[in-house]
């Protein structure tokens, strides 16, 4: 993928060279007209070319560019709070120019004037912090969030490409799981307020995909509801995306099946959590949490639930937390089965239940957490922009 890489590499050699030359040196103006010129070309095969610094990691669209693994400024342009960055077809040099000398007077700490930058912001770029409440490395207000119109379409479709891959005995793709995950929170934080963007179900043979996505938003909100830190909050997203990983080796007829299972096919759905886990542990050994998640999530505070334990013990904080939003997003959504629950009778479910099937306190903090935010839960099909937060 050259187009990008080309690109990105040429925007770090004119970072470099705005640094060294002041205004209207012909080394400046040549290493922008480069760099402009990459971006033109760019444009030409992707008119909407979106890139993400995810630590030592760049994405682009959600394709990770494994030639600038480990590339020294995407680590640099994450700490400063460019996360997410988006160009149009509209973008001029100028707005270029003004975008990389901000970069640089943000990674010299040099003063800013946040309103007159507000007011002068470049028109053909967005670009913005991937974070939880807005964090980022300079403090939050003098970092503008991006103002993409967000659809969950793209993540939906890398979910499904996740499954396949792992279906298809393939190695579990981490680094795009958590640009998923990044990506979600993105949608959640837009204008730094906080929102719950669900998807709702297209057809029930995508019901996994769009399970998995909501269970990932609504665990990453009830983490952060509860005050976790930005990393636990991220870490309970990549627990909940995947806790449901090993329903990819049940067959679809059984997943949809609208009357009920046989022996065979409730044997078979059952083992989902112990299979789960197996993918989870052979595909990436840092993923110890979500494969904790994988294998506890059907186990009550009871014992009761699957699979049953040899030897009863108390399971993982962050099982606790996706069982009940795993449960939630489930009795909400139309099944071959049943219709969907009203959202009233779902939370007097979790509460009736809190005690014996769900931890008590994450229970009660989960019903406080979806009334108050009744307003900011935005139930959208896949190509629906997302509400402004």
């Amino acid at each position: 993928m050259a187009g990008p890489v080309e690109f990105l590499n040429s925007l770090a050699q004119t970072l470099s060279a705005l640094a060294l030359y002041p205004e209207g040196h012909t080394s400046r103006e040549r290493a922008l007209d480069a760099v402009f010129q990459k971006l033109n070309d760019l444009l030409v095969s992707d008119s909407l070319p979106q890139f993400s610094f995810l630590g030592d990691e760049v994405v682009y669209a959600n394709l990770p560019l494994r030639e600038l693994r480990q590339w020294d400024w995407s680590r640099k342009l994450s700490d400063l709070g460019i996360q997410r960055l988006q160009f149009d077809s509209t973008v001029t040099r100028d707005d270029l120019e003004q975008f990389l000398d901000e970069v640089l007077a943000r990674l010299t700490l040099k003063a800013i004037d946040t309103t007159e930058a507000r007011q002068m912001r470049p028109s053909g770029i967005r670009y913005g912090a991937v974070g939880i409440r807005g964090e980022d490395a300079l403090g939050g207000s003098d970092v503008q969030t991006a103002t993409i119109a967000f659809t969950l379409s793209e993540e939906a479709e890398t979910v499904r490409w996740i499954h396949e891959e792992v279906q298809g005995q393939k190695d579990l793709p981490l680094v795009e799981a958590e640009a998923v995950v990044r990506a979600l929170s993105v949608a959640m934080h837009g204008e730094q307020q906080i929102m719950l963007p669900l998807l709702t179900l297209r057809q029930f043979d995508e019901y996994t995909t769009t399970h998995s996505m909501n269970v990932c938003v609504l665990a990453m909100g009830l983490a952060e509801w509860l005050g976790m830190s930005g990393d636990d909050v991220r870490a309970f997203g990549v627990a909940g995306l995947m806790h449901d990983l090993g329903k990819v080796k049940i067959p679809k007829e059984v997943l949809t099946k609208s009357g009920k299972l046989d022996p065979m096919e409730r044997a078979l759905m059952n083992a989902h959590p112990v299979e789960g886990a197996k993918l989870i542990l052979a595909g990436e050994e840092d993923l110890d949490l979500a494969a904790v998640v994988a294998y506890e999530h059907h186990i009550m505070l009871n014992g009761g639930g699957y699979p049953t334990m040899r030897f009863p013990r108390d399971c993982h904080r962050a099982s606790k937390l996706v069982h009940v939003c795993d449960v939630y997003d489930a009795l909400r959504t139309d099944r071959p089965y049943r219709d969907a629950w009203p959202t009233d009778k779902v939370l007097a479910y979790v509460e009736e239940r809190s005690g014996t099937e769900f931890d008590g306190a994450i229970a009660h903090a989960f019903t406080r957490m979806m009334r108050e935010w009744e307003p900011k839960v935005a139930v959208v099909a896949e190509n629906e922009a997302l509400p402004a937060a």
